[in-house]
């Protein structure tokens, strides 16, 4: 069971990339040699520079991403995913900076999870769910499609739609989050995202993206805004003036998992949901690093089966309940679920 669980999260993982490509030799043939393949978290950094034509080097320094490293550095305290290594090489009164391609992957295999269903609640069949939030025991939710996007307030035992706004026509709404009494939703292609009062739903602001690709998912652990864009990236914003700061990539031991999309904030821990694939992985905020995967699948054939159906998106923590809420794109109903690792 636990291999065919296994084979679940490499189905997550559509596409593996092998470490260690894209050196720069210049004429002098001097190049960055690492002794390994794959470099893994903890791992050493063991460096060397070869020098095919014996130069006379008097001084190599190394840097990570821009920040320097010794040259047998341990890979503790390092984020996963793609990374730039370069050297600066001083010989016979000349520098030259050597650069390479390298990737990190994590250091353990990804825990397994079960779930245990609590309780079963109606959920509106007509909302394409791109993003769900409890915040004060009250059920948060942002929907997607043009023309059809929404943000609402909703009693989740029932259903009811407590409050609602429709955005613009053109906007396709994505993830939401609540801090400090403030609603951010994301919009997916327009670059942009919205800033409301949680109480009112008046609109406070609104905020360009800057390198992530679109919005998808976003989350909050109280202090930062972290917030996916469809790919294996999810960006750390600054709460002040919602500037992407840096990202971490998410990655298993095996390669990256892209299509990251609706996230939960849990326990010091990032839940994500992977687009297209029902599943969702629970992941190390400080390193990316992918800790653990929970299988939904089942669940959608437990909702009313119809021609709009589409896959599970959206997930929420209740901390007084300690139950996560799960739900699907046009799915007619919300679970209530405990998980448990297997």
């Amino acid at each position: 069971m636990r291999l065919y669980n296994y084979i679940i999260l490499f189905c997550l993982s559509l596409f593996l990339i092998n470490c260690g490509e894209n050196n720069t030799e210049q004429q002098t043939g001097l190049a960055i040699n690492i002794n390994t393949k794959s470099l893994l978290l903890g791992d050493t950094l063991n460096l060397t520079i070869t020098n095919p034509k014996d130069l006379s080097i008097s001084e190599v320094s190394f840097a990570l991403d821009g920040n320097p490293i010794i040259q047998n550095e341990v890979l503790n305290e390092v984020t996963l995913g793609e990374k730039t290594l370069t050297a600066t090489v001083k010989y016979d009164d000349q520098t030259e900076t050597l650069s390479k391609k390298i990737k990190i992957y994590n250091n353990i295999i990804p825990a397994i999870y079960t779930y245990e269903i609590v309780n079963t609640y109606p959920h509106d069949m007509s909302s394409y769910t791109q993003g769900l939030e409890f915040f004060n025991g009250e059920l948060y939710e942002s929907t997607g499609q043009y023309k059809k996007s929404k943000l609402r307030k909703v009693n989740f035992e029932t259903g009811e739609i407590l409050k609602n706004i429709d955005l613009d026509d053109n906007f396709f709404g994505e993830g939401l989050t609540i801090l400090n009494n403030k609603l951010y939703q994301l919009t997916w292609r327009a670059k942009r995202g919205f800033v409301y009062d949680v109480n009112t739903f008046e609109r406070l602001n609104t905020f360009n993206y800057g390198n992530s690709k679109e919005g998808w998912g976003i989350c909050n652990d109280g202090k930062t805004l972290y917030k996916s864009d469809g790919t294996e990236k999810i960006w750390l914003l600054n709460t002040k003036n919602l500037s992407e700061q840096r990202h971490i990539e998410v990655y298993t031991e095996k390669g990256k998992i892209p299509s990251l999309n609706e996230l939960e904030w849990i326990n010091g821990k990032i839940f994500a949901n992977i687009y297209q694939r029902n599943g969702v992985v629970i992941i190390d905020p400080s390193t990316g690093g992918v800790e653990g995967v929970v299988n939904f699948e089942p669940l959608k054939k437990l909702v009313t089966q119809h021609d709009e159906l589409d896959v599970l998106n959206g997930i929420a923590y209740h901390p007084e309940r300690e139950t996560i809420f799960v739900t699907g794109k046009n799915w007619d109903k919300l679970f209530e679920v405990k998980i448990k690792k297997q």
